[in-house]
């Protein structure tokens, strides 16, 4: 690994040309069918293509992409769970293939569902993972006891897992990963599937966990999420790293400032010689029935995209502003959205 700049300490987290490859799935035959000979094998599924990253010490780091773009394969890597096809990671200064065992002691992992024992209490859950680490039954129940008035989950502690909400369940999952006290925390998009107001406290919790000097790393398909959370932010699709940066330096480079996207009854590639050519257009696309521009006075350019789109003898389903943000750096870099 490379060596650091004297004046910052070591990355927590380092990867170097990392790529997954995944098997290419079997083609079923019919019954007694014979099985043909393919010309060339058939090629694998490509997770990550090469993807390189440094998380900082007490960093919340996040992996910002839309479903299928290798976030969670990133993790299992991270984590010890998935074994990479090629390249190099260190996690806490750990070789993550060739000492696993250090790694696992000095993370914490949050699956994306919530995964407790259900035969167990709440308290039990967490003494019991404890044990794993090799903390004594004494100081785990205390540090339970005390994990639980933390995450407002003390009335809780002998009720069995399926009197717990949603967001509860998530928050037990997140007092459990810290059970050990790692210095690194792994959340694999806690958020999916909880209600506004469970994802605000689990946002708060995290901010809460941040400011006690822990490195969380999160992944996530939500740019608000990443925006409010995270200090620096990686945007990956398809394997690959398209930026990483600040979220504030990562909204800047978004193009020509406001986009306007508006949504056509048939075929809007026709239309964009004529829109590249409106005042104010910095930057315009199309695909199918969808058409965007961006520029930087959004009324003015959505008006005359409307007066464009319907002197042209095109019907106007739907109309879309929006300032730059990290869903219009995406949509620039990728041409799809990140949800």
């Amino acid at each position: 690994m490379t060596a650091p700049a004297p004046d910052r300490a070591p990355d927590v987290i380092a990867t170097r040309g990392l790529r997954k490859v995944y098997p290419a799935p079997r083609v079923r035959r019919a019954r007694g069918a014979p099985q043909p000979k393919p010309a060339t094998p058939p090629a694998g599924i490509v997770a990550l293509d090469g993807l390189d990253l440094a998380v900082r010490p007490g960093e919340f780091f996040g992996l910002l992409g839309p479903n299928g773009a290798g976030k969670t394969t990133t993790l299992g890597i991270l984590t010890t769970r998935v074994r990479a096809t090629g390249g190099e990671a260190w996690v806490a200064g750990a070789e993550v293939s060739r000492d696993p065992v250090s790694v696992k002691r000095r993370i914490g992992v949050v699956p994306q569902r919530p995964n407790p024992d259900r035969s167990l209490t709440t308290i039990e859950n967490l003494v019991f993972h404890a044990s794993y680490f090799g903390v004594p039954r004494r100081a785990a129940e205390e540090r339970a006891r005390r994990l639980l008035g933390e995450f407002e989950l003390s009335d809780k502690a002998t009720a069995r897992i399926d009197a717990l909400s949603g967001g509860q369940q998530q928050r037990l999952m997140i007092a459990r990963a810290l059970m050990h006290d790692p210095e690194i925390l792994f959340l694999d998009e806690p958020t999916v599937g909880l209600d506004p107001h469970a994802r605000l406290g689990l946002w708060a919790t995290l901010r809460r966990i941040h400011a006690m000097g822990h490195a969380l790393i999160l992944t996530t398909h939500y740019m608000e999420e990443a925006d409010q959370l995270c200090q620096r932010i990686a945007i990956i699709d398809r394997g690959r790293l398209l930026a990483l940066d600040t979220p504030a330096a990562l909204k800047q480079r978004a193009p020509g400032g406001t986009l306007v996207e508006a949504t056509l009854e048939g075929d809007a590639t026709p239309l964009l010689e004529r829109i590249r050519a409106l005042p104010g257009v910095e930057r315009a696309d199309a695909h199918n029935g969808t058409l965007r521009a961006w520029g930087p006075h959004g009324g003015e350019l959505a008006a005359a995209l409307l007066r464009t789109v319907e002197g042209a003898g095109h019907t106007v389903c739907d109309v879309h502003l929006a300032p730059p943000s990290l869903e219009t750096l995406f949509l620039t870099m990728t041409g799809r959205k990140l949800e």
